[in-house]
């Protein structure tokens, strides 16, 4: 009978790409660490993990700190190094009203933004030439390509390309629970936060404006609407925000209702 197999300690979350420093953006370590990280121990690998990575994020990644309820955020999230399994939470109100075949692997990053006057959302508004949900308020994000590990590097690529955010001023925290869109998409969200120093420069093809709303506004359940919507004949029951100037409503929304249940459950 063959030895049992042993886990070995990762704190991989697929975003492999060495900053000005020889650090990984993704988890921190060096190019030697990386290629050592077999041959160590693995007392050596969760010292490294505990004591010294989370160390050089802060570092790297300062702007991070000014975010409030940054801890009660991180355990209300799943982690970076599992990506979310399961066909979507809302799969069973659709199941007769999605495209046949299988849903299309997509991901959005839900933008926080520290601010001295609270926690901004960062959001967009497409165009209204887009194919898919033209002239709707969402996350920056998009289907996952081929070459996206995982969705918080589609959600990573996607940002970049619609809103030139560059990794050096995102630090990703974790995800929430995959949704599945009436479209026939499965969306990962990732939360993450944003230096507020970032600049947006919208790509004019596929972002039409971008905005911010408080947290705090959108986290209040009174600020939530059901409002019914005929689809095909049948009358659905979809999520909306009303602020000033932007309707946000259907995924978007949702998402932001999965983040408050999530947090409402972390004491």
């Amino acid at each position: 009978m063959g030895s049992p197999v042993r886990a070995v300690s990762s704190p991989c979350i697929g975003v492999c790409a060495l900053d000005a420093e020889g650090l990984c953006r993704g988890c921190w370590r060096t190019g030697n660490e990386i290629g050592s990280w077999m041959r160590m121990s693995e007392s050596e690998r969760r010292g490294l993990m505990k004591q010294v990575l989370p160390g050089r994020a802060r570092q790297a990644a300062s702007f991070a700190e000014r975010l409030a309820g940054r801890d009660r955020l991180q355990q209300a999230l799943l982690p970076l190094t599992r990506v979310p399994a399961g066909p979507g939470w809302n799969r069973s109100e659709l199941e007769d009203l999605l495209p046949p075949g299988p849903p299309v692997e997509a991901a959005v990053l839900a933008g926080l933004v520290p601010r001295a006057q609270g926690t901004q959302v960062l959001l967009t508004r497409r165009t209204e030439a887009l194919r898919n949900h033209g002239g709707q308020v969402g996350f920056p994000g998009g289907r996952m390509e081929k070459r996206d590990r995982n969705p918080l590097a589609a959600a990573l690529r996607e940002s970049n390309e619609e809103i030139a955010l560059p990794s050096q001023q995102v630090l990703a925290l974790g995800y929430l629970d995959p949704f599945i869109t009436i479209s026939g998409f499965r969306v990962t969200p990732v939360v993450a936060v944003v230096d507020p120093d970032f600049v947006p420069r919208p790509e004019p093809g596929e972002v039409a404006e971008v905005f911010e709303v408080p947290l705090d506004y959108l986290m209040d359940p009174a600020n939530l609407r059901h409002v019914d919507v005929e689809h095909r004949g049948r009358v659905r029951h979809v999520l909306e925000y009303t602020w000033p100037g932007q309707r946000i409503w259907g995924a978007t929304a949702a998402i932001l209702y999965n983040l408050r249940r999530r947090l409402e459950h972390v004491r």
